[in-house]
Parts: structure tokens; C-alpha cells; sequence
């Protein structure tokens, strides 16, 4: 399965269309649906401008974004170029995915300064971290402990800067060590007044595990949702919001008790059917059912 890692632009949303479906359609009056990048990996780094007013014009008012480069910004386009094309769309980049890997493994805090610096040019709220490595996370739970010491000092910087941390789960900080695993690590080690949590809900269902249930244990932590569904034939599949096995109805009824300030929607490389169709399938479901 394919993930941010590997950073491959070989598939994604192909959105020349998306703009020009009516039931796209947005009530401002409702919270807003966001949506992750990644989901436009195929399509963003090649025209930047052009999707992000797709973007826009297909109703959504908030991005998460990916790809940041010290040296080349947004896919060549700097930070100032790129805060403009949202400007010009009505759209807001409220949380960023920043790659981490390095700080984490030289202990160096001069590329957190960078992302700080990037996401207040942005107008952002967060700074996510989005995936560690297999070796930097290690394999047992004194790794993750020592790990949510590296977060926290993380979220100091960001907190300094005016800004909050937020991490992104996958599936393997579900590894058991014992009587807890990885993810319940990090929530417990980290400060919560430093380190949110942006729950990728398919993923925590993914790995059998119930987001009501961590919402009751850890209230108010997850500020974030990624939002895609999962195939009813094959769970290492999304499926369009609405038509999979995930129950969003009793998630988002419990929006208040997580913390959720807002959700991205989000279409991960293993989702292969007609891509604008169903992009519309699931933004129109969670505007009519779940918002």
C-alpha cells in the first residue's frame, strides 16, 4: 500500500470537472469541509494554480497542505506565491504535513523554525506531523516513550511561535506492547496542552480498534479528523463516504466529546474508482448527512 513516503505522484484526483458539478455546492452557514492535499497529489505539483482554484471553486474553504521543501516551497511555488493562490480561492490552509523524520532522528530544531515560520506566512493554526519511519519509531513501547519526548519538544517550538502541534496516526502505532500500544503511548506521554491528535478515522478502524471508545478514554484530544471510508470488499480500500463500513454518523454525533475543530477529507493512492465522482459522492454525503 502506498503512503506519503514515498511520495510517488502516480495517482490522485483528476479535477478538471469538479468545479463544474453543481451538487458541490456550499453552505457557508455549516462547518467546513476541508480537504488533505495529498488527495490532489497527481494533479497539484503540475499545476498548482489551476488546482487550487478547482479546489476552490468546487466549494471547499479549508486545504491541509503536504510536499513543503525548504528549498522549493510548494512544488516550486514559495510560501508567498502559494498563500496568494489560496487568498485569490477563499481558501485557508488551517494545518500543514511537515516531514519531521530528520529532526527527529539528528535532534535538530532548525527545520521546525522553517515549518513555524512557513505556517505563520500561511495564516495556518497547525503543524502536523504526518508519518515516522519504521526506524525511527522503533518497536517497543520505550521507543514510542521516547518518541513522545521528541513531540513534545516539538509542540514547545510551535507553541512559541503562536502555533499548535498536531499528529497524524496511520495503522502500526496500534501495535500492541503489552496491555497498551503505540498511539495510547503517545497520547499519554505527550502534553496535551502542547500536541493535539488528528485522528485518521479510516486508520483506526483499519487497525480494529473504535474511535468512539478513544474519544471517551481521551477527551478533547483530537482536534483533527481525516475522513475517508473504507471498502466493504476490501479494507485496504477507501470507498466514497457514506458507502463503506465506517459508521460517520455516530463519529461525527460525538464531534464535541473528541475535541473535533475541523476534518479533512481525504482520498488516500489506494483508491482507484472514477475519481471526481467520487469525490462528489463524498463531500455531498457529509454535507447532507453529517455537518
Amino acid at each position: 500500500m502506498i503512503k506519503r513516503r514515498e511520495f510517488l505522484i502516480n495517482t490522485g484526483l483528476a479535477l478538471g470537472a469538479l468545479a463544474l458539478a453543481p451538487t458541490f455546492a456550499f453552505d457557508s452557514k455549516r462547518r467546513p469541509i476541508g480537504i488533505q492535499l495529498w488527495t490532489l497529489r497527481d494533479t497539484l505539483p503540475k499545476d498548482v494554480k489551476g488546482v487550487l482554484a478547482q479546489v476552490g471553486k468546487a466549494g471547499f474553504c479549508e486545504v491541509e497542505t503536504f510536499g513543503y521543501s525548504v528549498d522549493k516551497g510548494f512544488f516550486g511555488t514559495s510560501v508567498r506565491d502559494f498563500k496568494s493562490i489560496l487568498d485569490d480561492n477563499g481558501l485557508k490552509a488551517t494545518s500543514n504535513h511537515f516531514d519531521f523524520n530528520s529532526m527527529i532522528k539528528d535532534g535538530s530544531t532548525d527545520l521546525v523554525k522553517y515549518y513555524v515560520e512557513t505556517a505563520n506566512q500561511l495564516g495556518s493554526e497547525y503543524v502536523t506531523v504526518p508519518y515516522i519511519v519504521s526506524e525511527l519509531r522503533g518497536t517497543t513501547g520505550d521507543a514510542y516513550k521516547k518518541l513522545a519526548l521528541q513531540i513534545n519538544k516539538v509542540g514547545e517550538l510551535c507553541k512559541e511561535g503562536g502555533l499548535k502541534l498536531a499528529y497524524h496516526n496511520h495503522d502500526f502505532e496500534f501495535t500492541k506492547f503489552g496491555s497498551t500500544n503505540g498511539y495510547e503511548i503517545l497520547l499519554k506521554e505527550t502534553d496535551k496542552n502542547l500536541v493535539d491528535f488528528e485522528m485518521d478515522l479510516y486508520w483506526v478502524v483499519r487497525s480494529g480498534n473504535d474511535p468512539l471508545q478513544l474519544f471517551k478514554k481521551y477527551p478533547g484530544r483530537f482536534s483533527m479528523w481525516h475522513v475517508k471510508d473504507m471498502d466493504k470488499v476490501n479494507p485496504d480500500w477507501n470507498a466514497e463516504i457514506g458507502t463503506g463500513t465506517i459508521d460517520f454518523k455516530s463519529i461525527f454525533a460525538q464531534a464535541k466529546l473528541a475535541g473535533m475543530k475541523r476534518f479533512f477529507l481525504e482520498h488516500e493512492s489506494n483508491y482507484k474508482p472514477n475519481p471526481v465522482e467520487s469525490a462528489a459522492t463524498s463531500f455531498n454525503y457529509i454535507r447532507k448527512n453529517l455537518i
